[in-house]
């Protein structure tokens, strides 16, 4: 098994280094560029087979496409990608081990913790990076026994075109990994006094790796006094871990405020990425789009476990208020399998950011 950090970059490996992309549909050794048909092809027509003839698909609306199918083992290292089209409405799915339950179920844009990828904003953490002009770079590591396979499904009434690269290893990998996984939801609004929950319904052993949060405020006033909740192990009522507000769990503090303004920043764990704030015209609402990977402190659970977060402002006589917000989520997690079911995505209507 390699596992690539700077402290191992010098050591020899016997791994397989192999990239699949619309140059090379398979990732078979030496079959890259060979391409004489594709969406570059008009432009390569001087120059002939080699020269860039198929760098993209188009992916056409309703239908479903494979990107990879990889036998083991091996792992998942690195997936680059960029579109032309709806970021929310190219759904991302990974299967592990020949199963029919996808192990990661998300738009596109959102498994990059980017939701509106329209309204660019750089990211750079350790796992997620957004690059100009909305490249989309996945480093969480992946590894599989047998087989995996990597589907996208265009949902949108339009074409897309989707640039891509898929980077991974074939070699022996350890008898006791446990499988990468993504889930998404969304709840618009939530009901009053409801609690949102970023992912329940989890059973296997593992560790809880991520939470991608794109929040739309429908109140004025701040909205993160909520607290985030693991539920571990058959915890009930009461969560094992409870955070002391949403600020805090995305590592900052005190609203983001800074001499009276919401402050991005981006580190290599956490993160406010991007405030889309009211032009004063048409946009009238708040969103935020905000990132934590516990990649120095993964949450571990032995048996099931659940996560969820209140949506709370404040009202008169310094209250709470229970907000109605429209809130998504992405959680990201490794665990044994099987896989539960997911809980069923929400339609083209119920997915469109507005």
């Amino acid at each position: 098994m390699s596992i690539t950090g700077l402290d191992t970059l010098c050591r020899l490996s016997n791994a397989k280094t192999r990239s699949i992309s619309a140059e090379n549909f398979t990732g078979e050794k030496g079959k890259g560029g060979m391409a004489t048909q594709g969406c570059g092809a008009n432009a390569a027509r001087d120059l002939g087979q080699g020269w860039k003839v198929s760098p993209c698909i188009v992916l056409e609306s309703g239908k479903t496409y494979e990107l990879a199918s990889i036998a083991g083992p091996g792992a998942i290292q690195h997936i680059w990608t960029t579109l032309s089209g709806s970021w929310r409405h190219v759904i991302l799915r990974i299967y592990w081990e020949n199963s029919q339950q996808p192990s990661v179920e998300c738009p596109l844009g959102d498994f990059f913790a980017s939701a509106d990828m329209d309204s660019y904003r750089p990211l750079s953490s350790l796992a997620v990076c957004v690059n100009p002009a909305r490249g989309g770079n996945c480093y969480w590591r992946m590894p599989f026994q047998t087989h995996c396979r990597i589907t996208v499904e265009n949902i949108a009434p339009e074409n897309a075109t989707l640039f891509y690269q898929i980077d991974y290893e074939l070699d022996e990998q350890p008898e006791n990994i446990a499988y990468f996984h993504a889930q998404f939801r969304r709840v618009n609004p939530l009901p009053y006094k409801g609690v949102y929950t970023i992912v329940d319904g989890i059973r296997g052993k593992g560790q809880y790796v991520g939470t991608y949060l794109f929040w739309g405020v429908n109140n004025n006033g701040w909205w993160g006094e909520g607290e985030i909740k693991f539920y571990l192990d058959g915890d009930k009522e009461f969560p094992t871990i409870c955070g002391t507000g949403t600020e805090d769990y995305f590592c900052g503090a005190y609203n983001f405020d800074v001499g009276g303004q919401y402050t991005e920043f981006c580190t290599p764990y956490a993160g406010l990425s991007k405030v889309l704030r009211p032009d004063g015209a048409y946009r009238a609402n708040q969103r935020f789009s905000l990132y934590r990977w516990h990649i120095a402190d993964p949450i571990r659970f032995e048996t099931d476990l659940a996560v969820t977060i209140q949506a709370l402002g404040w009202r008169s006589g310094g209250r709470y208020l229970p907000l109605q917000d429209d809130i998504s989520s992405v959680a990201y997690w490794y665990q044994t399998l099987p896989t539960s079911p997911f809980p069923a995505l929400p339609d083209y209507d119920g997915l469109e950011i507005i």
